[in-house]
């Protein structure tokens, strides 16, 4: 869509305002709503200055100044707003060059793309991430001086199977890891699923399914995969809608890994392959139907694995769902439907749907920053020829202790995963896609949340070491 194409939409639906969105370090939709009537031509082709230094992890205030600049092909009109506004996500600029500003996150991500078709490698990468969420009903957490405390409720939750209710108890809800794919009345979420899914079919996004996942409230909705930078958009598109569906709903969703203990966590399944001149570039005849680059490519991304951590599991919360011994896949491992090594080739009947599954991601992640890093990983390797060795056919979950210690595996905590991104980070800075300021300026960024988190005493360390 051109600018006048834009101008154009604008004065056509009678739209009030333009609201233009950007993505911070974290991964947090930002926005600034402007009324319709200061946007013009000027207005995208020069941008709109804000002030860089309230966002964490950007400008200091002495050179604070940024420019947002709206990509017109991104437009959307919110489904949630009560005036008619049109949204745009916007990449960052630096106000006297006119560069990518190098800590923008969606600005990475279109240096990777423009990084994979300078390469020669490929043309575009395709990125299918398969994001799950909790919805709770009530949600209520302390983190005070003498006070630290969490808790979550939801009427379809395992524990309410004998809580007395006024209208009743119906009895019909999901056990613990019980909930993958039953029907109504024990899957009560099909109507609120249902109505994110229409909404972002009226936002223009690709969709395919929706259904409850394996833990107690725990859902997942789906979305067709699509070029990195467009599908990173799609994916702020779809946490926004989620939110506010639930919100509409009276509950609240979150996209922690690990928001309750005994139950399965929150993954982001990433399915990745690229293209180049029109053909599938990870179809061939080597191991599962692949190609030797994509063997290549799961080399580069097992081999840096624990780096990619940094951006692919970026709480500290990440890392309670990344345990050995259960369902998390943390053995850097790969193998065709196996789902228990961190990467899996799906099984298709199609050369165009060969693809690569990362299983380690979740949906805490940047989306920007996620798709660039694991699309740099995955050219290191086929640049290198990486080889990631044999595949794994066998149930990982079941190897006993002597197999099992041969096997690596990813990160521990984000503490591990920062070190490792310290350690190894080349591979992220070719065709200064990452730049060593914009990791070192993440870094920074992601260790004061490891510092909260190691210097906050914990319920469970009363619990274990109150009477000692």
């Amino acid at each position: 869509m051109s600018n006048k194409d834009l101008l154009k939409r604008i004065k056509d639906e009678d739209i009030a305002y333009v609201d233009i969105r950007f993505t911070d370090v974290r991964g947090k939709l930002q926005h600034v709503t402007v009324d319709c009537d200061l946007v013009d031509e000027d207005f995208l082709e020069e941008g709109f200055m804000f002030d860089g230094s309230s966002i964490a992890g950007w400008k200091s205030i002495e050179a604070s100044d940024m420019k947002l600049m709206p990509d017109c092909d991104s437009a959307y009109v919110d489904p949630f707003y009560a005036e008619k506004t049109l949204c745009v996500h916007c990449s960052i600029a630096e106000p006297d060059t006119g560069e990518h500003y190098e800590r923008d996150p969606r600005g990475t991500a279109q240096k990777a793309e423009a990084y994979l078709k300078s390469s020669g490698i490929g043309d575009v990468a395709y990125m299918g991430p398969e994001a799950e969420f909790f919805l709770f009903d009530d949600v209520r957490f302390s983190n005070t001086m003498n006070k630290v405390s969490f808790e979550v409720d939801a009427i379809d939750a395992s524990w309410n199977s004998d809580t007395e209710y006024e209208m009743g108890n119906s009895g019909h809800r999901p056990g613990i890891k019980g909930g993958y794919f039953p029907v109504n009345p024990i899957d009560d979420a099909q109507d609120i699923r249902g109505e994110m899914l229409t909404t972002m079919k009226q936002l223009g996004m690709k969709t395919d399914k929706h259904h409850h996942e394996v833990a107690s409230c725990q859902h997942e909705l789906g979305l067709i995969f699509d070029s990195l930078t467009k599908q990173a958009d799609e994916l702020q598109k779809y946490k926004y809608v989620i939110h506010n569906v639930a919100h509409a709903y009276g509950k609240s969703a979150t996209f922690m890994p690990k928001p309750i203990a005994g139950d399965n966590g929150t993954g982001m399944h990433v399915n990745m392959s690229i293209w180049k001149d029109g053909k599938p570039l990870f179809a061939g005849d080597k191991y599962a139907d692949l190609s030797q680059e994509a063997i290549y490519f799961i080399g580069g991304i097992l081999k840096h694995a624990k780096t990619l951590n940094a951006f692919t599991n970026p709480a500290t919360n990440s890392y309670k769902r990344l345990i050995p011994g259960f369902e998390a896949p943390v053995l850097r491992a790969y193998s065709a439907r196996n789902r228990s090594g961190c990467v899996r080739i799906p099984w298709t009947e199609s050369p165009k749907a060969k693809r690569v599954e990362a299983r380690f991601p979740d949906p805490a992640a940047n989306p920007y920053l996620c798709f660039a890093a694991l699309l740099m990983a995955g050219l290191d390797g086929i640049k290198n020829k990486i080889d990631p060795g044999p595949a794994q056919d066998k149930n990982l979950y079941d190897l006993p202790a002597e197999e099992l210690e041969g096997i690596p595996t990813v990160c521990a905590s984000l503490r591990e995963a920062l070190d490792s991104l310290a350690a190894d980070h080349d591979f992220l800075l070719a065709g200064d896609v990452f730049t060593k300021d914009q990791i070192q300026g993440y870094m920074d960024l992601k260790w004061e949340e490891v510092y909260a988190y190691e210097h906050t005493p914990h319920p469970v360390e009363y619990q274990l070491y109150y009477s000692c």
